[in-house]
């Protein structure tokens, strides 16, 4: 059985289902059959025309389920015969944008676009984000009902969309799904659907990333901080291509906040070593960065950056800038504090944003950077 191509296959059945004017929880539970039985049936009896046929089995199960509702009985006799096999490119475009609705959270667009878009499980979502599958089959059933209401012609927010995709990127590698290379399935799938470059500049960023995958842990499952990564390790050619997709995006001079956060992971990634990293460029791109959001988070980000190009007193005067509640803050004046020499500050420092950490990887590792001040200073 071909898990891949019924996850590829997906959207735009259920695009297609939603077209024709199934409501969209009913469309999404017929197709959910639908790939149950192809798992039963295509192994023995492989389908000349797959999409074809998931189209034809759902659209039965969707008839099927809502027989007895006498106003949807029209539309049964007028359709209820084998459907020719449609394109499903445009469907598949408008379900990207429904799942990133805006009157989703976060948490649920994630999670609505893996299992309609991604062709994925509630078993398999609920895994990945370590939470029980009645939680997320709950979750899951709340956001289809919210936007079954939503009409489907009406155009989307690409930007949101690009943001649920990024969200799950983030959320890396979990169990049995990698849902950062699902991500940048989902991206690709995406960028042969829109010609946007801040689609290629997502597309671009996450490959970037997804590089230096391998040396980002340690054997014994630690984090490596980028500037102590065995750069050996970093994928040279999935590197390359997302420069490629990045320098075609930027050519089109409609720069976006993804294309700008590329660049800056293509510089990293262009340095032979962390020394050779050319921080005043990336300090160029966070301006420009700062300009398109306004973010703290990207200011804080600068502020490294800062201290890299133009030395730690300079770091720490951008940082003094910014509240000190925000996420990772402290670890930076940790760092920033140890580059200007003041040890025991940093420790300090590091043991408290340690006890901030947002995971305990994160926290293990300012714990150990904490003990190594320490150490040095003879403590």
């Amino acid at each position: 059985m071909d898990e891949a191509l019924l996850r590829s296959l997906t959207p735009g059945v259920l695009g297609i289902l939603v077209r024709r004017g199934a409501d969209f929880a009913a469309a999404e539970d017929a197709v959910q059959d639908a790939l149950v039985e192809a798992v039963r049936v295509w192994p023995e009896d492989p389908p000349r025309d797959p999409k074809g046929w998931l189209v034809t089995v759902a659209w039965r199960r969707f008839l099927d389920a809502t027989r007895a509702d006498a106003a949807r009985r029209r539309r049964e006799d007028v359709v209820d015969e084998e459907p020719a096999p449609v394109s499903g490119v445009d469907d598949t475009l408008q379900l990207y944008f429904l799942c990133a609705h805006p009157s989703l959270t976060p948490s649920s667009a994630v999670a609505l676009t893996l299992r309609a878009v991604g062709g994925l499980t509630t078993r398999q979502i609920a895994r990945a984000y370590l939470v029980p599958e009645a939680t997320m089959a709950q979750r899951i059933s709340r956001a289809k009902r919210t936007v079954s209401g939503v009409r489907f012609d009406q155009p989307g927010d690409a930007a949101t969309v690009l943001r649920v995709l990024y969200l799950v990127f983030n959320e890396g590698y979990s169990g049995e799904l990698d849902l950062a290379a699902e991500a940048i399935r989902l991206t690709r799938q995406l960028a042969a659907s829109i010609d946007h470059p801040e689609v290629a500049g997502l597309l671009a960023l996450m490959l970037i990333h997804h590089a230096r995958r391998a040396g980002r842990t340690a054997p014994d499952g630690s984090l490596v901080p980028l500037a102590e990564q065995d750069r050996g390790r970093w994928d040279t050619a999935m590197i390359a291509e997302g420069v490629e997709i990045l320098q075609a995006a930027l050519a089109r001079d409609r720069l976006g906040e993804f294309q700008a956060q590329a660049a800056i992971a293509a510089l990293h990634a262009d340095a032979s070593t962390a020394a050779e990293t050319d921080w005043v460029q990336i300090v160029e791109w966070y301006d420009e960065l700062v300009r398109l959001t306004g973010s703290p988070v990207v200011r804080l980000n600068r502020a490294v950056a800062v201290g890299e190009a133009d030395g730690p007193r300079a770091g720490l005067a951008a940082l003094a800038e910014l509240h000190d509640t925000l996420p990772r803050h402290t670890a930076v004046a940790a760092y920033l504090h140890e580059r200007d020499g003041d040890l025991a500050k940093a420790a300090r420092l590091y043991v408290e944003a340690a006890e901030k950490a947002p995971n305990l990887a994160e926290r293990d590792h300012l714990m150990r950077q904490a003990a190594r001040l320490n150490t040095r200073r003879g403590h």
